[in-house]
């Protein structure tokens, strides 16, 4: 008798998380659309799903650019080294600090590293700027240290507004968090010292 009610809390508790599943997806998609409906015909297109070049050469130090791709936000950021420094020390914080669990798209080989980035170019890291929860878009906080809504020993990254989601300057998810994985690191590769070309690499495609 115990075994059957067991079976029957185990089908009733992968509906639920089907369910659920499917209801994130919605969100991100719902999360998405007004940021591809505010873009020019010639960007709408370049985010249904071709590669798309930006050029980084005006990107400063400790700053951050938005690309669409694919109908989403792809974060641009040029760290500093002190940035790199703080994604080190959030080894032990950080819920899978080896992205062994990826999201939507497996984890490029050139990013399996400590900095999730090439490692000829480790200040560059490229995201994609939804959160692994239910789809929204967090926010920058990229200042250390006490501030609202955030932990007195903030290391500097994102805070997903809608459910309290923190990430590191890695893009990877803090422990005890309600996003289950790490943001997603799209392929990428350089054209250039100063432009990049997002969801392309030297294997073709994504």
């Amino acid at each position: 008798m115990q075994g059957k009610q067991k079976n029957g809390i185990d089908r009733s508790r992968r509906r639920w998380l089907i369910a659920t599943s499917v209801a994130g997806g919605m969100g991100g998609v719902a999360a998405a659309m007004p940021f591809v409906g505010s873009l020019a015909p010639s960007e709408r297109a370049r985010a249904a799903g071709a590669p798309v070049e930006a050029d980084i050469g005006a990107l400063k130090a400790g700053e951050m650019m938005t690309v669409a791709w694919r109908g989403k936000p792809v974060w641009v950021i040029r760290r500093t080294d002190q940035m790199l420094a703080e994604v080190r020390r959030a080894d032990a914080q950080v819920a899978d600090p080896q992205s062994q669990h990826p999201f939507s798209i497996p984890l490029p080989e050139y990013c399996r590293n400590p900095y999730r980035a090439r490692t000829e170019h480790p200040y560059l890291l490229v995201l994609i700027g939804i959160c692994t929860h239910l789809g929204c878009s967090p926010v920058a906080r990229f200042q250390p240290g006490p501030q609202p809504n955030l932990p007195n020993d903030w290391p500097g990254g994102w805070l997903c507004p809608c459910h309290g989601s923190t990430f590191d300057l890695a893009g990877r998810v803090f422990k005890n968090k309600p996003a289950p994985q790490n943001l997603d690191v799209p392929r990428y590769m350089f054209l250039s010292p100063t432009r990049i070309v997002i969801g392309k690499d030297e294997q073709g495609e994504a």
